[in-house]
Parts: structure tokens; sequence; C-alpha cells
């Protein structure tokens, strides 16, 4: 059901259309009726669109599209018949564009006489819809004058008897707000583990194909390092992920996952769909796992995010059972969704009781490739954490994404989950895990600093998020320099238990610092500094280092990238210009 101002001016319309014959977003065709009052809030049609109809964006799938007058409640009834009929037998999109008037204004408070004094003069002149109707009765004789006054009385005492009962049962004290519950937080862990065997029977299928298929070449010698690789004992990002999604197809659950360019991969790391070289046959191997396994859906969706993101957020509330995901180009793009998740993904738990189990996979990390392609705006999600609402994490190796996409699978608990996933990462061999690191364990929120041997001597500890960590710990190793690097997984809910336990096994520190790549008014600094700080004992300096606070996200230059303002908050607070390197804090 639309409105004419919003249907003409709201261009998730057309992306939605564009959904309508497109495959795994099909319904089978959608009645849209219309209720074209000739007005948005106070703003005419000359002012709200350039064509003559409200309806002329639907001509762009060829639906059809029905003019009926509002005024004629039987010419409606017929042409809401025939809309449906259409989509019964043709399962295509079919526009209702019912011509009508709003009596009182936006809402009953309102005087729209204040923009469109002639158009109200000539709705106050006029009869109402039940007066005219009733009249067209009476006149053809299908009741008597009686009959319809009887029904309007009739009409009018239920509605005065609701009246009464709803006055009758209001609060006879004061109206106060129940207290927030307090957050529950980090959840105990859940096991997440998949036996090797399960794991190789699923790699054995990905890593071959039926008879007569060719494999793109370059993609064969991909293939071929891959498997090198995994009998080395080994898994990198996209084979994790694969294991993961395998996994779970064996328990019976469904998947679907969908995205631009998301079968291939934007990075070409993925491949969960192959092409045959010589025919173009297409063959998806996680679909052949066995004849008990779940549904496995894998979709490139159109280029919108508006619309391709709501379509799976909607599937995933229905779709309770299955693991919905939805991964963005690069993740800067997931800003063309935001009204999906500002109105639905993190408040509609709270507005509603709706719970949702869906994915986002948002390719994060600042690579010298531009403003549009570097930030998936972590600290935009982070501004919207409370009460629970949603779980943001930014994992650095391929078991803590294994074991994170497993656990959204395994909790009782339903929550949307954002995930910052990698790009230089991917193919990075620090982010690469022991494949037994996925037969056993779950998601650890936080990640202690391995190479530390003797924590007695470590004097500072440098908390961050995503690859960041990987240069600070090359530069710590490079120096040789007693500081320990700690690795925040997932930033909400935040693990505040694991940190204070963590900072009381370091005794001799002396300074504690939050690390990041990006810009000091971006990434998840002041949403983690302000959790940090206070559990940092006070004999212990607290600094954080960052980019200076930029107005984009990044710079367009690569050369001008790794020549960054680095934002050292000391007591001087000095900008200084150095490379990534040498500004990191160590």
């Amino acid at each position: 059901i639309h409105g004419d101002a919003a249907f003409a001016g709201q261009g998730v319309v057309a992306e939605t259309l564009n959904c309508s014959t497109i495959k795994g977003y099909r319904v089978g065709g959608t009645v849209h009726l219309i209720i074209n009052n000739q007005l948005g809030f106070t703003t005419s049609p000359d002012s709200a669109r350039s064509s003559e109809y409200c309806t002329d964006v639907a001509k762009m799938i060829e639906a059809p599209i029905f003019h009926v007058n509002g005024d004629d409640p039987e010419a409606c009834v017929r042409v809401a018949r025939l809309a449906y009929e259409f989509r019964q037998a043709f399962h295509k999109d079919v526009v209702i564009d019912m011509v009508c008037y709003r009596r009182h204004g936006h809402n009953e408070g309102d005087d729209p006489s204040y923009t469109q004094p002639l158009m109200y003069k000539r709705i106050d002149a006029r009869r109402s819809v039940r007066k005219l109707y009733t009249e067209a009765l009476v006149k053809r004789g299908d009741i008597s004058l009686e009959e319809a006054e009887q029904a309007l009385d009739d009409f009018s005492a239920r509605l005065q008897e609701a009246l009464t009962e709803t006055r009758d049962s209001k609060p006879t004290s004061e109206v106060f707000a129940k207290p927030v519950p307090p957050a529950v937080g980090v959840l105990p862990h859940v096991d997440t583990g998949v036996p090797k065997e399960t794991l190789d029977r699923v790699y054995g299928v990905l890593s071959s194909v039926p008879e007569g298929f060719e494999v793109h070449p370059k993609l064969a010698k991909q293939f071929e390092t891959r498997t090198k690789m995994v009998n080395d004992g080994e898994v990198d990002w996209a084979t994790a992920e694969a294991l993961a999604m395998g996994t779970l197809l064996l328990e019976g659950k469904n998947i679907r996952f969908a995205g631009q360019d998301s079968r291939r991969g934007t990075f070409s790391q993925r491949h969960a769909v192959l092409s045959d070289y010589t025919t173009g046959n297409e063959y998806a191997p996680l679909a052949h796992l066995g004849p008990d396994q779940g549904k496995f859906w894998i979709y490139d969706s159109l280029l919108s995010e508006y619309a391709a993101m709501g379509f799976e957020y909607g599937y995933s509330v229905v779709a309770k059972d299955a693991l919905v995901c939805w991964e963005a180009q690069f993740g800067d793009f997931v800003n063309g969704a935001m009204i999906v998740i500002d109105q639905y993904l993190v408040a509609a738990e709270d507005k509603w009781g709706q719970t949702s189990g869906l994915v986002l996979l948002l390719p994060h990390g600042l690579e010298g490739q531009g403003p549009e392609h570097s930030s998936g705006r972590v600290e935009r999600f982070l501004t919207l954490c409370a009460e629970d609402n949603i779980q943001v994490a930014n994992a650095t190796t391929s078991a803590q994404y294994f074991h994170l996409l497993r656990r959204q699978m395994h909790r009782s608990v339903r929550k949307p989950l954002v995930v910052m996933t990698p790009k230089s990462l991917l193919r990075a061999k620090q982010a690469r895990s022991p494949i037994t690191d996925l037969a056993t364990g779950s998601f650890q929120e936080l990640i202690d600093d391995a190479a530390v041997v003797d924590r007695n001597t470590v004097q500072r500890l440098i908390f961050c998020s995503g690859k960041v960590a990987y240069d600070a710990i090359a530069r710590r190793d490079e120096r040789s320099h007693p500081a320990a690097v700690i690795r925040i997984e997932q930033l909400y809910p935040f693990p505040y238990a694991q940190v204070s336990s963590l900072l009381a096994q370091y005794p001799n520190a002396s300074e504690a610092i939050w690390l990041q790549e990006e810009p000091d008014n971006m990434g998840p600094r002041s949403f983690v500094s302000e959790r940090l700080w206070p559990l940092i004992p006070e004999s212990v300096k607290f600094r954080q280092v960052s980019r200076a606070g930029s107005g984009s996200p990044a710079t367009g230059s690569h050369a001008i990238h790794v020549q960054v303002f680095f934002f050292n908050d000391t007591a001087t607070t000095e900008i200084y210009t150095l490379s990534l390197h040498d500004a990191l804090p160590i």
C-alpha cells in the first residue's frame, strides 16, 4: 500500500519494482494499491513529480496500471479483483491507482486549507463516499432509506461504545515508564567446533566438480594452491567461510546469501558458483553436499542497497531458522541502506518485539583505495548500539570468522550481526588459521597477544580492532618492544569482564593505548574509549592514536595514504606527519 507522493517520490519504489522478476527476489507478483489523495503532507502533485501520473514509474516493468475513482466503491472492488486475477495468472506486478481525496489534513489536527484553500473548499462542499453510495443503493432499490439509516445508527453506536470502553479503561494513576533493564552483554560461549572428518567432507565437495565440467584455467590454479594450503593444515578467510556454511548446511540449516557480485566475491575470493569455461553452465558446490543438507541459495543482487537489504531483512524476520547474509561490495556502500538499518535492523526488537538474525558483511579497512572503498562506518553502527540490540564484530582470523558465522545459528538468541570483513587480509598469511582451530572452540570476543612470553615484562598495552593489529605486531616485533597487542574482536556487546581480566594479567604495564587506522572522528575510538578508560587502573596512563580527524573517510591517493597525519592525544595533543609504521605508538 502506497501514498501517491511516496510512489512517485521514493527511489526505493523503482528499486523494488526492479526486483519483481529477478531470480532470488521475485515473489510471484505484487499488487500495489496507491491511495492517491492528490497531496503529500502539504505538497501538491506539481511539486512532487515531473510525470503526469504518480504511477508512471511502474511503466519501467510494463505493469498494468488501473486508475479508479475512489468515490465509486463497486468500481474499486472490480478493479481489485481484476488486479488480483492478473497477478495470479501472470505472476507479475500490477498497480491500482485509487484516485480519491483526504477530507481532513495529514492528521486531524492539521488544517490543509492553509496550503490548498481551493481544493479544500471543493472537498468541504462534496458529499462523502458513504452518502453518495447510500443514495445509489437506495435509488437502485438495493436497500431502503430506513435500512441505510439503521446501518449508520448501528455503526455510530459501535464507535461510541468502543470510545466509551477506551475512556473507562484508562489508567487511574499516573503512567510511568518501566525502568530500562540492564544489558545482558556478552553471552556465554557456545561450542561451534566441527569434527575434522566433517570439515574434510565439505572441502572434498568444494574442491571437486562434475565430470566434464571445465573450470577456468586461472581458477583451477587458484584451487590447486588452496588445496595445498589445506593439506598443509591451514585455511584462509574464504575457505573458512565456505567450511562454516558447508557444515551448517550438513546440519540441515538453510542459507541465503546475497549481494552485489557475491557469488564470485568482490575480491575474487569466494567463487561459490563456478561457470564452465566452455559452456557457461553453472555449478554451486555447496548445493551438492548430500541429500539431507539444507538449502543453499546465493545470488548476485541488483545494484541496490536499500531495496536489496530490505528484502534480506524481511526474509530473515520470517525465515528464523536460516542463515541470511547480505554483503556489500565495499562496506561504504551500506550507506545506501541506512534507512533499513535505522528503522528496522537496530530498532525493530525494541519497537515491536520483532527479531532478526540478518548478517551484514561489510568489507572494511584503509588500504589506500580511496574514500568510497575504505570504511564500513563502524562508528555509525556503534552509535546505534543499546539494549543488546545488535552485534558488531571485526574478526581478524579465519577461525574467528568461521566460529562467528556458526555462532549466529547455534545461539538461541537472535540478533542482527554486523561484521567488518577484511580486504587485504582475505589472502594474508597472518589471518590464516590452523584447520584444527575450526575443529574445536568458539568465537573469542577478545584475543590476547600470543607472542608475549612473559607478561610481567610488558610495559605497554595496545588495544585495537581489525587489520591495524597486524601493522602494530609487525612494528613491535621489528623493534623488540615490550608491548602487547590486544585485539577487540567484538565491539558490541563490549567484553567488559574479559578486558578487566586481561588487564590484571599485565601487572607492570604503565601505559595503555587505543590504536585505530581510521581518522580520529571515525572508527570505534569514541565508543571504545568511554568503555575502556574506566577499566584501566589509575596507575596506567591511557592515550589514543589515530589518523587526524577528517571530513572524508580516506584520501584518494595511495601515496598520500601512506604519508598520513596521525593524531596522538598526549598532553600537547601533537599532530605530526609520519609514515604509518612510524606513527604506530611503539
